[in-house]
């Protein structure tokens, strides 16, 4: 059986991702694919691999996780978002350079909520003079 290092939890707009960081060989699995086959774009994939690269653990660990809730680009940041703080539990060195490239910090942007009598959140309905 594989022991976890570390797990941790990354979160953005609705997305959701839970990141199981073990000793291996650089392999990233989520939800049972490989990233180039489960995201979309190349930039998605860049995003998931970015605390890796800085923190130069490229080829190190084997990373597992399950993501969920959210379009495609809020699920590659909350992949990051998981994927350094996990990092950080394994090695506290590596928490000077994900904090300078903002890794840690928690995007809390959310859309903001549709108001009644509007059709959207700003948008109005079509305003008739006649």
């Amino acid at each position: 059986m594989v022991k976890n290092l570390a797990i941790g939890t990354g979160r953005r707009k609705t997305a959701v991702a839970r990141v199981f960081v073990r000793d291996g060989s650089g392999k990233i699995v989520i939800n049972g694919k490989e990233p180039k086959d489960y995201f979309v774009t190349d930039e998605q994939v860049q995003i998931v691999r970015q605390p890796l690269l800085v923190t130069s653990n490229d080829n190190k660990y084997d990373i597992l996780i399950t993501v969920q809730g959210g379009g495609m680009n809020g699920q590659a940041a909350a992949c990051l978002h998981g994927i350094s703080r996990a990092l950080v539990q394994i090695d506290q060195d590596s928490r000077t350079a994900l904090k300078a490239n903002g890794y840690l910090t928690r995007d809390s942007r959310m859309p903001e909520r549709k108001k009644y009598g509007q059709r959207g959140a700003r948008r109005r309905f079509q305003f008739s003079k006649r």
